[in-house]
């Protein structure tokens, strides 16, 4: 499993930039050779650049190449069919996990969330910090979720996203209507 792509190394005390796949049990020679297949494909396309490819490999080192790293884990929720609505409904303020599923079914193109999936997903929320879930202290206790202080920047990201979509529409539609029109192999 290929962790980077681009990697700083030493080699007989002289430093050398070299580009290689940092994979679990390869060896340099393996690296090597993976690099030299990685390189022709960048050479073979004119327009590509190497050397933003290994910028790339390098911010993708720093951020974590994990499959539970936050970046790759905060992208996915976003991502996914659920989380942009639920934070959206969190915005208005804080919401019982009922009412919750319901407001979120009533809203959602997608029909019903069920119960599972909402619990699954505001755990994910809760667990990365972006909401806050409240027990009270009534019989039978009372739950309710709301998004916290990190929740509302990410959820403020999010809306400068939906902007640029919403901007960008019409552009959009025009490119998907050209694509579907030519002759598909």
């Amino acid at each position: 499993m290929l962790r980077s792509i681009a990697c700083m190394g030493r080699q007989d005390g002289r430093e050398r930039k070299t580009a290689l796949f940092c994979a679990f049990g390869m060896d340099m020679d393996e690296a090597q050779t993976r690099l030299k297949a990685v390189r022709r494909g960048a050479e073979e396309n004119e327009a590509g650049d190497w050397r933003s490819l290994e910028y790339l490999a390098r911010e993708m080192d720093e951020a974590g190449r994990g499959r539970d790293e936050p970046v790759r884990e905060v992208f996915s929720l976003i991502g996914d069919r659920w989380t942009m609505l639920l934070l959206l409904t969190l915005q208005s303020g804080p919401w019982r996990h009922a009412t919750l599923r319901r407001i979120v079914g009533a809203l959602s193109s997608e029909g019903e969330i069920s119960q599972r999936v909402l619990t699954l997903k505001l755990r994910a929320l809760e667990r990365d910090g972006f909401l806050i879930r409240t027990v009270t202290q009534d019989v039978p206790p009372k739950v309710d979720y709301r998004l916290s202080g990190l929740g509302q920047s990410l959820l403020e990201r999010a809306r400068e996203m939906l902007e640029w979509v919403r901007a960008k529409q019409d552009r959009i539609v025009r490119s998907r209507q050209e694509y579907d029109s030519r002759d598909q192999p």
